[in-house]
């Protein structure tokens, strides 16, 4: 597997991943090519739960789902980890799970619990002492140095710019991998974030939230070199399913969109179905 470290620490060019919220996005992400990907919660929350991402996951929904996402792919998969689900002693049996599940880190955010997706209204930061324990019970709980860990403030929508970039460069001095702006509100506001904090640094490019999205070289002349696009296969898969579902419910068949579907043996390919039919048949009994 890919030295997650090493991708994250290397600024001569941008680390584009995108999020995936279960196994088999994890897989179609994975045959794109991509060297990382993220279990994004917001996801995880909508596939599981068919909820938004507004605090109602815990624990045991994110691991398990950590757990069959990185069994299912050989690329480092950084998990969204939300507040921690609690205090530091929850925060560092949560790292304990999730490393051993098979996660290359999480990102760690300071909303005030509930939380809700970083793009909405309504949120809460914890004080900064208090995101600090949790950040170093994360960082004490990794067994190995391999695991990063992110540090994400959402308080550029209760406490302004500045404030939200003197937390990422308290959590940089902590000890944090890479530091993490959640929704700045303008191409001025990147900037600034990018000039301001020398760490490896996240950019979000949710499509329709409150953070412009840009091209990723321009992102890293900025200074970010982890591109994450959390939602695009989310939403791309929820478009997708309309259109196949609603063409179905009109006209009983889905003929005319044939060309926008993967054929039966592309698929069987993702899921490497030759892998098993080749163990099966090495299983067989030999009279």
């Amino acid at each position: 597997m890919p030295s997650i470290r090493k991708l994250v620490y290397d600024k001569s060019k941008p680390l584009v991943f995108p999020g995936v919220y279960d196994a088999i996005t994890a897989r179609i992400a994975q045959n794109a090519g991509f060297e990382a990907m993220f279990q994004t919660g917001y996801g995880t929350s909508a596939a599981l739960l068919g909820m938004p991402d507004y605090g109602f996951i815990g624990p045991t929904e994110t691991t398990e789902n950590a757990r069959r996402i990185c069994r299912s792919v050989s690329v480092p998969v950084i998990v969204d980890a939300d507040t921690g689900y609690g205090n530091p002693l929850s925060v560092w049996r949560l790292v304990r799970e999730l490393e051993a599940a098979g996660a290359a880190g999480i990102f760690l955010e300071d909303q005030r619990w509930p939380k809700r997706c970083g793009h909405m209204s309504g949120k809460e930061v914890v004080p900064r002492e208090e995101y600090g324990e949790k950040l170093r019970a994360a960082l004490d709980a990794r067994k190995s140095k391999e695991f990063v860990v992110v540090a994400r403030t959402d308080a550029r929508a209760t406490e302004g710019l500045d404030a939200a970039i003197k937390r990422g460069l308290r959590y940089k001095d902590i000890g944090a991998d890479a530091i993490f702006i959640e929704a700045p509100r303008s191409v001025d506001e990147i900037r600034k974030i990018g000039k301001s904090i020398d760490a490896p640094l996240v950019a979000n490019m949710i499509e329709g939230g409150a953070t412009p999205v840009l091209p990723s070289k321009k992102l890293h002349g900025m200074g970010f070199n982890l591109i994450l696009y959390p939602l695009s296969v989310l939403y791309a898969n929820t478009f997708a399913t309309l259109q196949i579902l609603r063409q179905l419910k009109r006209s009983g068949t889905t003929a005319k969109l044939k060309d926008r579907l993967v054929d039966f043996d592309k698929f069987n390919e993702i899921v490497d179905l030759s892998k098993f039919k080749k163990m099966e048949s090495e299983y067989a009994t030999k009279l």
